[in-house]
């Protein structure tokens, strides 16, 4: 077998699910009080292998400065030794080095973390065994890094809920540094109702403890989970389904008199009401619920909006979840619906970061220039090309093309680009139009 063959974007494929994996999900399902008491001896080296192949072999190196291409050499030599390091407990989480980006606003940063690639193929591997577990557990509420889940559906999920109960009221939540400030000694307590494989556990342990390099000096934190970790996401999956999607399933919703509805993606959440009764009390209990787990809603963040069907000349709230301010406005029939459109904080980062990019590539030749700005607008159309949001598409399109102008023009001081001869240039080397890629209409005749 060419161990380099396969898909690199990390998405999961049905050819890479071994029978052993099969067989977790067929018990996991079966059994759902079951703790699965054996598990590290699927991780083998078919099973590393095909972590190797889904993760990105693009990204940047971790603190030992190996890239995926310098791991790919000797692959199966470097994946035996990681397989026998891991089994028998000799393998060590190394620190991951933290980087600072820039947030919306271009002049503050967040962190994130880049583990070694090869941190990576053993966080991919454990999580592609403890996945088929949990998957049978988490609920329909979660979207959120699942197989077979995606962001468009939770946005789906959320308009048909919301239009089916007329509006109502909307929780918009924001937990306080989610992933900084997860509890250790809960999340233990939440695996051990699945998992209670020593092996994999003290692997978890290893990387919820390793450290994060920064500035030459590493720390250690606490709390929260591996910094830019493969396996981050599933588990704060799994404490949010303890913390959060159980509670309101089972405790909250029996109690409530109206409609209510639970859209969750990672830690990005949003709870509709059809009664202000329910959404008030719920709003009270909320912020205790997470202070018992060690988390904090953000204050400024966490709102309780009216959004309500407009009537009798009434303006309801908006709000925004996954990138996007959702509002009412009348259709071209004149029917009231709910529209979403490109969050104002979004559409100013996305822009920031093509203008930065303008403005330090300015000098690479323009055909190589036009390539990656195709790219840059096609991913960019690609997830908010939803309907009714064609305005935020095409403003980002008309933002990019003066942004390219003014750094073309500053190639040189002598030769200014006039904007008949940058016109001329666009028809040679066009941007992409903006389009709807997501049609509520065509998932509508779609069913």
């Amino acid at each position: 077998m060419d161990l380099l063959e396969g898909k690199m974007d990390g998405t999961p494929s049905p050819e890479y699910i071994s029978t052993g994996v099969q067989r977790i999900a067929e018990l996991a399902r079966q059994a759902p009080g079951m703790a699965f008491t054996t598990l590290a001896h699927h991780i083998d080296i078919e099973l590393l292998t095909n972590a190797f192949k889904r993760t990105r072999r693009d990204a940047a190196a971790g603190i030992d400065g190996q890239t995926a291409d310098e791991y790919a050499v000797d692959l199966e030599a470097n994946l035996r030794q990681l397989e026998g390091s891991f089994k028998t407990g000799r393998y060590k989480a190394p620190p991951v080095r933290r980087v600072h980006i820039p947030k919306g606003d271009g002049r503050t940063r967040r962190p994130i973390g880049i583990p070694t690639i090869e941190d990576k193929v053993l966080q991919r591997a454990v999580t592609m065994v403890l996945e088929p577990i949990y998957e049978q557990d988490f609920l329909p509420c979660s979207y959120g890094f699942r197989p077979g889940k995606s962001a468009h559906q939770a946005l789906q999920a959320l308009w048909e809920g919301l239009m089916t109960m007329g509006g109502g009221w909307v929780l918009e939540v924001d937990i306080k540094s989610f992933f900084d400030t997860l509890d250790h000694g809960h999340l233990r307590s939440f695996l051990d109702r699945r998992v209670r494989d020593g092996v994999i556990r003290r692997m978890i342990d290893k990387w919820l403890k390793a450290g994060v390099l920064e500035e030459g000096s590493i720390t250690y934190p606490e709390s929260g989970t591996p910094q830019g970790g493969v396996i981050s996401p599933l588990l704060a999956n799994i404490y949010l389904h303890e913390v959060l999607d159980m509670w309101f399933e089972r405790e909250v919703k029996p109690r409530l008199r109206g409609a209510a509805f639970l859209i969750r993606f990672a830690d990005d959440f949003a709870i509709g009401f059809s009664l202000e009764s329910d959404a008030r009390r719920v709003f009270e209990v909320l912020p205790k619920r997470f202070e018992r787990y060690g988390l904090q809603l953000h204050p400024e963040k966490t709102r309780l909006v009216p959004f309500g069907r407009p009537r009798g000349g009434t303006r309801p709230g908006t709000f925004d979840l996954l990138g996007f301010t959702h509002y009412w406005k009348l259709s071209r029939k004149g029917n009231w619906v709910i529209a979403r459109k490109t969050a104002k904080g979004r559409l100013a980062r996305a822009l920031h970061r093509i203008t930065q990019w303008c403005k330090t590539n300015r000098h690479v030749p323009v055909k190589d220039q036009h390539k990656a700005l195709v790219r840059k607008l096609t991913g960019h159309f690609a997830y908010y090309g939803i309907t009714g949001n064609y305005l935020s598409l095409n403003r980002l399109r008309t933002g990019v093309i003066r942004a390219w102008h003014t750094w073309l023009q500053r190639r040189s001081q002598k030769a200014r680009l006039t904007w008949d001869r940058y016109n001329r240039l666009l028809k040679r080397y066009p941007l992409p139009s903006a389009r709807v890629v997501h049609s509520i209409y065509r998932h509508a005749a779609n069913p």
